[in-house]
Order: structure tokens, then C-alpha cells, then sequence
């Protein structure tokens, strides 16, 4: 309930007494629980963090490593956005946009998973490369911040404007992009067998 309200209201929105109210419990309950705004706040980043690893890792983590897994990863992410997981949208990224400049435990938690969430992708990557799934020139945090890009713009489209097509031009520039490096690789080695 906490990481739901905050993707819509953001985490400074989120309060002992809104939760109250929407838990329809007292605010001395609910204070007793989180002890203090920021340690509901926190509650809610971790909230936000399961919620994610259900819905979006743990599947895609169950794909070959590699281009399969990278595609899963970003097809699952893509797929939780629009259906609405959280009524803001990507919690993540609404809770980046609000704390971005705020220094404190709350920015280093949302910090931290994002980071993770990157790490993740450009590990991906880096296999697809050395496995040769995709192109020998692709540089790996290059592409894992063009595929998220795609996902926060879809988001962002779909919140601001309701714009479901924002999904569709999502999958099929990730589509590109992770296709691009094999026609590269498929190109230079159908080359090099012409000049042999």
C-alpha cells in the first residue's frame, strides 16, 4: 500500500496519516510500526524492491544467460510498467525524479537498487558479447543506458500523455538495438569469408 501510494503521490507524500487513512487504522498504529516518516519511506523502497524481483527478475533470471536473458529482462520490466503494477507507474523511476538531489538514506536506497538493476544489465550484455550474440564493438554500459532509456521514455509517455503506443516503439528500439550487433558480427564475418 506504502510503495503504491508513493509511485503516484511521491515517498514526501507519503505520510503516517495518509497511510492511516487509507490502512483505516490509527495513526498511533501505524507509528508504532514505522517509528517515523522516513523509516516508512524506507518500508516502501523495500516494498517497491520485492515487488520488482517478483514481478520482473526472478522470471527472467530463469532465461539462458545472455541476449535471451537481457530480452527477458527488459521485456518483464517493460510489461510490469504497463500494467500499472504501481499506480505511478515505474516506482523506481518516480522516486528518482523526487529524490535525485536529496541527500540521505532514502536516495541511497532507491541509488543503490537502480545501480543494481544497471549492473544487471550491462552483466547481461557483456555475456551476450563474449558469447558473440551481439557485436564486438558494442560497448556494454553504452547499450545497458540506451535499453533502460527506452523503458524510462515508454513510462514516462505512458504517465504523462496515456500513451500506450510509447510500449510498442519500447520494444521494438530494444529489438533494434539488440539485433543491430548480430547483423554487425553476421556482416564482418560474411566479409571476411569473401576476402579468404
Amino acid at each position: 500500500m506504502a510503495a503504491d501510494i508513493a509511485s503516484a503521490e511521491g515517498l514526501e507524500g507519503l505520510s503516517i496519516g495518509r497511510l492511516a487513512k487509507e490502512l483505516k487504522m490509527s495513526k498511533t498504529g501505524v507509528f508504532a510500526h514505522f517509528g517515523s516518516k522516513e523509516e516508512l519511506q524506507i518500508a516502501a523502497v523495500n516494498r517497491a524492491k520485492e515487488v520488482f524481483l517478483e514481478q520482473v527478475v526472478k522470471p527472467a533470471i530463469a532465461e539462458p544467460r545472455g541476449v535471451r536473458r537481457l530480452k527477458a529482462m527488459l521485456a518483464r520490466w517493460l510489461n510490469y510498467v504497463e500494467r500499472s503494477i504501481f499506480r505511478g507507474g515505474c516506482f523506481f523511476a518516480a522516486a528518482s525524479l523526487e529524490f535525485d538531489s536529496r541527500p540521505g538514506r532514502v536516495r541511497d536506497a532507491v541509488a543503490d537498487l537502480t545501480k543494481a538493476w544497471m549492473d544487471a544489465l550491462r552483466s547481461e550484455i557483456a555475456c551476450a558479447k563474449a558469447q558473440k550474440e551481439i557485436g564486438r564493438a558494442t560497448v556494454p554500459a553504452q547499450l545497458a543506458f540506451e535499453l533502460h532509456a527506452f523503458v524510462q521514455e515508454a513510462n514516462w509517455a505512458y504517465q504523462l500523455f496515456g500513451d500506450r503506443t510509447a510500449f510498442s516503439r519500447a520494444r521494438r528500439s530494444i529489438d533494434d538495438r539488440t539485433h543491430s550487433g548480430r547483423r554487425n558480427n553476421r556482416r564482418k564475418s560474411e566479409s571476411k569469408g569473401t576476402q579468404s
